[in-house]
């Protein structure tokens, strides 16, 4: 395999790696190519889109043009500065890449830092540099330039209306007017090293200063040091939680605090199908339960900043709430398609925004007021203005609580009474009663206590299906939901309760196979009832985990120990997850990463191994009597 052959379509997801400044991320693959950068945030315009094209909609790769027999990578410790040994029978030669974390970067701006160092023999190396802003839509205008005030400083330039890319190194890559590409090839022997830079400028007339690659790949080093130093955490499969709690850091926009999804757009959940999606904005759900997963294992400060972010974003009537916002808390998300792109390996549509935002999803409210509740008790004091915005949000879901929605899955099929809605509006109410009765915050708790209790019963009776001898997925229904398995995490009911141990066999029967894979629910071939979309998909890792936590609140603790070491050894080579698993073809699909499957895994050690963990502090004893 040589590195021109490498070149073409992107490889399979798991075959990509995260870079990220804590603003926006890029991805690269086995072979040295950045397939996926937006600049200057997550949720930006692409300079790189090859992941959802070819070549030719942009791209960075530096690998060896001789064959290459192996390719060996890893993080640096718990750190995101990527290292990529490439073994040909010339030499090995070593890809060091990273994104200085916004903390630590002093010129202000994104950029990317990627070196390469001779470890053994000669190796020549190839540098191809495509840039395609606007989604691959927009070809710069791109220039060798040459200043000799104050100093002698070279580089490229491309500029294509409001974007602006420079690109320094030791070497400058030659334009070949054919392709509207730079390249160079040159030979690297063992012990050198040679760097480039790609920095981005919001204004071509205030281009960024050089900078010193190796101090931006150490201060890269120090700052993750430094915050994994903050993780408590010596259980089993430490590696794979501190991978996966680094990740989560790396999905949180610094600037504002607002945790994303994942950063990538329109990797598809089903091939061939239309089950595409963006995932590059701030789900309140999302971000409540990442909130939870870092502030079980130590990392306060990230949950004072999405609180902060939260205040701001859904500031004003709560009826306005969202599902979902921008970064910086945009509320308008429309959606559009990208259709000059093919999408990821021909599998059109490529959806840029995210038409869910206008959804009604009233699982976010419980959401949101439980990692409130948890951060109260954690020690985050509460503020005037922090209760008001809970209160304000409850005095709008006494008026909606009974209304159908579209679900933990944003459906875009009928509005249903889902069951996993109802019991996230038994959370709601069920912690501002606590807030009330053991924070001694005000509040009219008589009527909180009486809708809390309603909401109960109606779940018990109208999800309960006594054929199936399990929770449904919707009152009335008949089809089971991997979303029922968190009955016990967030207290609704106790996990030796029959109907949960009834309801976890049912899963487990219908849901579950390849040994450890979970379907959320039942997806077809024909357009399906719920979600109203064609294709099956793959395993949802997330569900996955939270059948273990179920295993593990039924008293399957052995079981669940057993399932979760499975799941670990699912990840990639670099310990990272997509949103799905397709067990069939042994692959990942879905946007990758994905945040809700590395939250999971977190919650799921904390559960089994130690840890603060949301179901212990959901509920007022271990027996989830909260409610008669």
């Amino acid at each position: 395999m040589t590195g021109d052959q490498l070149r073409g379509r992107p490889g399979p997801i798991e075959d990509y790696a995260l870079l990220s400044d804590l603003r926006t991320a890029a991805l690269v693959g086995k072979d040295g190519s950045i397939d996926w950068l937006c600049l200057p945030r997550f949720d930006a315009p692409s300079c790189f889109a090859r992941l959802l094209g070819s070549d030719r909609d942009g791209h960075w790769q530096i690998a060896p043009t001789a064959p290459v027999r192996e390719v060996h990578r890893r993080y640096r410790d718990n750190s995101l500065v990527l290292e990529t040994d490439f073994h040909t029978d010339d030499g090995v030669l070593r890809l060091i890449d990273c994104m200085p974390p916004h903390e630590k970067n002093q010129h202000d701006q994104p950029c990317l830092v990627r070196t390469v160092e001779g470890i053994s023999g000669e190796v020549d190396v190839k540098l191809r540099w495509v840039v395609r802003f606007a989604y691959g839509d927009a070809v710069p205008w791109v220039r060798r330039v040459r200043e000799t005030e104050p100093v002698l400083d070279e580089f490229v330039l491309a500029i294509a209306g409001p974007h602006t890319a420079v690109l320094r190194g030791d070497i400058l890559p030659q334009r070949r007017v054919d392709e509207r590409a730079h390249e160079l090839v040159v030979t690297v022997r063992a012990g050198e090293r040679l760097s480039w830079v790609l920095q981005w400028s919001p204004d071509p007339q205030e281009l960024p200063a050089p900078m010193d690659p190796e101090q931006e790949i150490q201060d890269s080093e120090d700052f993750w040091r430094e915050w994994t130093e903050k993780i408590n955490y010596t259980g089993p499969h430490a590696a794979a939680v501190y991978r996966s709690l680094a990740t989560l850091k790396a999905l949180t926009y610094a600037p504002s605090g607002g945790i994303i999804a994942a950063p990538t757009s329109s990797l598809p959940e089903a091939m061939p199908g239309n089950r595409n999606w963006d995932y590059r904005y701030c789900w309140l759900r999302d971000a409540t339960l990442v909130l939870l997963a870092l502030d079980d294992f130590g990392c306060l400060t990230e949950a004072t900043a999405w609180r902060e972010w939260l205040v701001r974003t859904v500031a004003g009537d709560p009826g306005d709430l969202q599902i979902m916002y921008g970064v910086n808390g945009e509320r308008h998300l429309v959606e559009w398609e990208a259709d000059w792109l093919p999408g990821y390996h021909g599998t059109a549509p490529v959806r840029i925004g995210n038409a869910a935002y206008r959804q009604t999803q009233l699982d976010v409210y419980g959401e949101v007021m439980d990692a409130l509740h948890l951060a109260r008790e954690r020690g985050l004091p509460e503020s005037e203005e922090t209760w008001a915005l809970q209160r304000g949000m409850l005095r709008h879901l006494e008026k909606i609580w009974q209304q159908p929605d579209r679900g933990l899955w944003e459906v875009r099929g009928p509005d249903r009474h889902f069951t996993h809605s109802r019991v996230m509006v038994w959370v709601a109410f069920d912690r501002a009663v606590r807030a009330a009765e053991e924070d001694g915050l005000p509040g009219p708790v008589k009527r909180w206590r009486a809708i809390r209790n309603t909401v109960h019963a109606e779940v018990l009776k109208r999800a309960w299906n006594p054929e199936l001898g399990a929770f449904t997925q919707y009152y009335g229904g008949n089809t089971l939901d991997a979303g029922t398995l968190l009955m016990p995490s967030v207290g609704f009911l106790p996990g030796d309760d029959e109907r949960v141990v009834r309801t976890v066999e049912a899963v487990q029967r219908e849901l579950q196979h390849d040994g450890v894979l979970v379907d959320r629910y039942t997806t077809a071939d024909q357009p399906h009832e719920v979600d109203g979309l064609v294709g099956r998909e793959g395993a949802f890792l997330a569900c996955s985990f939270w059948l273990v936590d179920a295993l593990a609140y039924c008293g399957r603790r052995e079981e669940a120990e057993r399932m979760f070491a499975e799941l670990v050894g699912l990840a990639n080579d670099v310990g990272l997850y997509a949103e799905e698993y397709d067990g069939a073809d042994h692959r990942f699909t879905g946007n990758f990463p994905q945040a809700f499957s590395h939250l999971a895994l977190v919650n799921s050690a904390a559960i089994l191994f130690g840890g603060r963990t949301r179901a212990q502090k959901s509920r007022r004893d271990g027996t989830g009597s909260t409610v008669a």
